[in-house]
């Protein structure tokens, strides 16, 4: 149902899964990156303490992968971009069917920061959840404090048609069951072909 590989300009895209994704490297990344408290602040996972939750993580990918509930992809830089074929971050998107919408999520190394590839994979999200699926409307959040996941979500909605919906009070729960308040942005599929061409 899912495309099993996207490509961009700069990224590559492919399932998460144990098949897909180095172990050892995957559980450095998701434990002790160098950034790894930053890029875990905002989100509703902790650093990883055992290479079985780092599998487990990659096992969860693939299953919601396969039972049509989630594309979640390892985002990698193409050949001739600083870090090409490294594990530059995880996303993809939750599909409530009844609902016929997709919810982006991503998350990259700190070092990968500032490049543009939210933007760039959200893009490609987009337009798989509207021309392969056929849904009719993304929606994406942030936690109201995350000022850099805003400044891209706001760039790449706004590119893609789509607006700031408000604010959810009460939305987010942490790993530690900690609620907090997110930010929602939505774009339909006929806001995307109009500002898409």
């Amino acid at each position: 149902m899912f495309p099993e590989t996207i490509e961009t300009e700069r990224l590559r895209l492919t399932v998460r899964s144990p098949e897909t994704v180095d172990l050892d490297e995957c559980y450095r990344i998701c434990s002790s990156d160098p950034g790894i408290d930053e890029v875990t602040e905002y989100v509703t996972w902790s650093p990883h303490e055992t290479k079985k939750e780092t599998l487990e993580f990659l096992e969860r990918g693939r299953e919601r992968f396969d039972d049509g509930e989630a594309a979640s992809y390892v985002i990698r830089p193409r050949e001739g971009e600083d870090g090409a074929g490294e594990i530059a971050g995880f996303g993809g998107f939750g599909v409530d069917w009844e609902k016929r919408t997709a919810t982006l999520g991503t998350w990259l190394r700190k070092r990968f920061w500032g490049r543009g590839y939210s933007g760039e994979r959200a893009a490609a999200l987009v337009e798989v959840a509207f021309e392969d699926l056929d849904l009719d409307v993304v929606a994406v959040s942030h936690h109201p404090d995350n000022d850099q996941s805003r400044r891209a979500i706001e760039k790449y909605v706004d590119r893609l048609g789509g607006r700031r919906e408000g604010l959810l009070r009460n939305h987010l729960t942490f790993f530690d069951g900690s609620v907090h308040d997110e930010v929602r942005y939505t774009i339909s599929q006929s806001e995307w072909r109009e500002a898409t061409g």
